[in-house]
């Protein structure tokens, strides 16, 4: 797929959503034209999802997280925009999910989801943190060098990402995880200062099952993860910045956003 100049980026809006003006800040530094647009605009037609090139669903609150973290949200994208949703996915165009948006997509059965795009049946979910408060804290991360996801693709070695969450512990029955782990789907993990994956807390931050801290589709194109990148897309974002500016170039979330462009730019 080529996309000229600078693709379009949709960062999609609801009430709630809260981080959407740093993920298209994020965007834009990457090489994309980002557009911050309203679920209500897509459902009626005055923008078409089809005429954008990656679709970003960024952290936050929406709909107040009522029924669930991004439960509504998901309910919404299913039942009015299901179709053209399922098209974009199946066409092979990038979908990012950013905390909040990592919960839409499980809810809404995107993730783990299937490579035509097709929603299923929710088979995980992301739980209330195993320590039953709100998490607001650095977190060490690894990506799977072997996996589909086109977004962290090239990236070796741990780096950090902020989360903020109250209800990031991933949970799935005992075989989603073992199809997840053995299609290379756990594209991130949370790590130990050792670089392993992490077990106890405060590495692993919620208690997530297998320390993952997010998953892709078996394509690879739809990506969800709870730590932020949007928070860390900048050098000076990292809490080491002054002892360390002179090594940190870029801030580490930086690669997942020019990861996607330079997917869409191909």
């Amino acid at each position: 797929m080529h996309v000229q100049n600078k693709p379009r980026i949709l960062v999609l809006r609801a009430a709630g959503i809260n981080c959407d003006e740093e993920t298209a800040a994020a965007c834009e530094l990457a090489g994309g034209n980002a557009e911050r647009v309203h679920i209500n605009r897509l459902a009626s037609g005055a923008a078409r999802l089809d005429d954008y090139a990656a679709l970003v669903i960024p952290g936050g609150f929406s709909y107040g997280d009522h029924l669930g973290a991004g439960k509504l949200l998901a309910v919404d994208l299913l039942y009015r925009l299901r179709e053209s949703l399922a098209a974009f996915v199946a066409d092979g165009r990038p979908v990012l999910g950013i905390c909040n948006g990592f919960q839409v997509l499980v809810k809404a059965g995107l993730l783990p989801g299937t490579a035509t795009g097709e929603t299923v049946q929710q088979s995980a979910t992301l739980a209330g943190n195993a320590n039953r408060h709100y998490e607001c804290r650095w977190t060490q991360l690894m990506a799977d060098p072997r996996s589909p996801c086109l977004f962290t693709s090239g990236m070796e070695g741990p780096f950090a990402l902020p989360v903020g969450h109250g209800e990031g512990r991933f949970v799935a029955d005992e075989a989603t995880i073992t199809r997840l782990t053995a299609e290379r789907q756990v594209a991130l993990r949370y790590v130990d200062a050792a670089g392993q994956p992490a077990t106890t807390y405060p590495h692993n931050p919620n208690g997530s099952v297998a320390a993952i801290a997010g998953i892709c589709n078996a394509q690879g194109n739809v990506f969800g993860l709870m730590p932020h990148p949007d928070r860390a897309y900048l050098p000076q974002l990292h809490p080491d910045w002054l002892q360390n500016r002179q090594q940190r170039q870029a801030g580490d979330g930086m690669a997942i956003f020019r990861n996607m462009l330079a997917y869409v730019t191909a």
